[in-house]
């Protein structure tokens, strides 16, 4: 990805126009355009919270067959992380050597997924940021990207990742999709919103985020 894209700013105009142009599809270009008109919102930090750690997530999409698909992940299960063995989208905390939040969630995704979210895609927009504030929990701000892919990749998984798998978008809007589901986190059992794909349970972060991409989706 070149021009504007690479400093951590959407493409617009006519770049933006040019890329959907190219590899995209009509929702793409509705979604690019909501983004645009609702840019992701700061998370608020209040004056006695203590300095959260930044971190970036990746909404990644691609056309395939015509449909529209967005990537999510599995971690792998690892003794006191708290996201372990949960479904996600790739990203991770900002590291010192990043100069956006865009390029931390491009590095992580490469890192991660071996897709190069620079080189071949494009950043659409932000979400609003999310502030999780429980005691299991460190402090931190995560920013999730839109980012659509103008070639197929292929997944090389690391060993952070216990799975790959896309779902299309237009399953989400699918009657009886939306569901609840028993989770268990932190030694409790917890009945939460959900989406459940081929045994894959989006719920927590991951499940609002995917709201807000959601609500753009469909304008």
């Amino acid at each position: 990805m070149g021009g504007r894209g690479r400093r951590g700013r959407p493409l617009s105009g006519a770049l933006l126009g040019d890329a959907l142009g190219h590899f995209g599809h009509p929702e793409l270009v509705a979604l690019a355009a909501a983004l645009a008109a609702r840019p992701g919102a700061p998370a608020a930090v209040g004056p006695g919270e203590p300095v959260p750690r930044r971190a970036a997530v990746a909404l990644v999409l691609r056309v395939n067959g015509g449909t529209p698909e967005l990537l999510f992940v599995r971690r792998a299960e690892y003794p006191g992380d708290p996201w372990s063995g949960h479904v996600a989208f790739p990203g991770g905390r900002e590291e010192p050597g990043d100069p956006d939040p865009w390029a931390t969630a491009a590095r992580e995704t490469w890192e991660e997924t071996g897709l190069d979210l620079r080189r071949d895609g494009a950043l659409l927009g932000a979400l609003d940021e999310l502030y999780p504030r429980t005691p299991s929990l460190p402090p931190i701000v995560v920013r999730p990207h839109v980012a659509v892919l103008s070639r197929p990749g292929e997944l090389r998984l690391s060993d952070e990742l216990a799975a790959a798998f896309w779902v299309p978008v237009r399953r989400f809007a699918e009657p009886g999709f939306a569901t609840t589901s028993t989770v268990r986190a932190r030694g409790h059992a917890l009945t939460v919103p959900s989406f459940v794909h081929e045994g894959h349970t989006i719920w927590g972060m991951t499940h609002r985020i995917l709201l807000q991409l959601l609500e753009r989706w469909s304008g």
